[in-house]
């Protein structure tokens, strides 16, 4: 069994969406397909400030973790944001969380990016459990408003 963590390439769309569905299905959230649409774009361009890491097991797309590099006043150099990590429910239980965690912490001291941080759900016990192994939460509270 091999576990590859790499780049999302244009082939990955058809499983990435399968997942994506998946994971808002997860949180309960319906989206314009334009929105994904949108999305998967910005993930292949190379201009765009959102980048994809997939998890590839035995041929198979098991999750990805979606993450944006962006300035920050509060440090000298870029920040990652994890904006979106999922596997599939088949594959949960195996590590591949954790590698892609540390897929991106590994990419984050190589690009000298400053901090990696991210939020998550705060019923989602199973991600916290892996998220507290790394650092404890802040204790920031999110605030979010809606225009559209």
């Amino acid at each position: 069994m091999t576990l590859e963590i790499r780049d999302a390439r244009p082939e990955d769309e058809l499983a990435w969406r399968q997942l994506w569905d998946g994971y808002l299905t997860f949180y309960k959230v319906t989206l314009d397909p334009a929105v994904t649409d949108s999305t998967w774009k910005r993930i292949l361009d190379p201009a765009s400030a959102v980048a994809m890491r997939v998890a590839e097991k035995d041929g198979e797309l098991a999750g990805f973790a979606i993450h944006l590099i962006h300035p920050s006043t509060w440090v000298m150099h870029n920040d990652c944001y994890l904006e979106d990590l999922y596997l599939d429910s088949k594959f949960r239980g195996q590590g591949i969380g954790r590698a892609l965690l540390d897929d991106l912490v590994a990419l984050s001291k190589k690009n000298g990016w400053e901090r990696l941080y991210w939020h998550t759900d705060e019923g989602n016990a199973t991600a916290r459990k892996l998220y507290d192994t790394y650092v404890k939460s802040d204790g920031h509270v999110r605030y979010r408003m809606k225009f559209r």
